[in-house]
Order: structure tokens, then C-alpha cells, then sequence
């Protein structure tokens, strides 16, 4: 009898989806900020939401690995 197998976590994979999901974040946020006047405030703000964003999107990416 054969344990169910279980994903296996790609470090780089992960580390490739947090950097992709950051840096969207603060492309948009750029975006959002330069429209509003205030360039600088929507990447700082855009790169908060991309590491919240990175992490979640990690955690469900790899969920069951562990």
C-alpha cells in the first residue's frame, strides 16, 4: 500500500511567485499614485499590498505541501 503523495515545495517557484506578486503590487500602486499626484505614496502603499498579496498567494499555491 502507497502513502498518498504529497506536492513538494519549489523554494525558487515560491520565491518567483512572492517577487511576481510584489512587484505587480507596486506597479499598480505606481499607477494609482502617479494618476493621484503622489507617485511615490502609491508604490510605497502598492508594495504593502504585494507582500500581504505574495504571502496569501504563496500559502495557497503551496497549501498542501505540508
Amino acid at each position: 500500500m502507497q502513502a498518498a503523495s504529497r506536492s513538494s515545495v519549489n523554494p525558487a517557484g515560491a520565491g518567483g511567485l512572492l517577487l511576481a506578486v510584489l512587484v505587480a503590487g507596486i506597479g499598480v500602486g505606481l499607477l494609482i499614485g502617479w494618476a493621484a499626484g503622489a507617485a511615490a505614496i502609491g508604490a510605497l502603499a502598492g508594495a504593502v499590498v504585494g507582500i500581504l498579496g505574495g504571502i496569501v498567494a504563496v500559502y495557497v499555491r503551496y497549501r498542501g505541501a505540508f
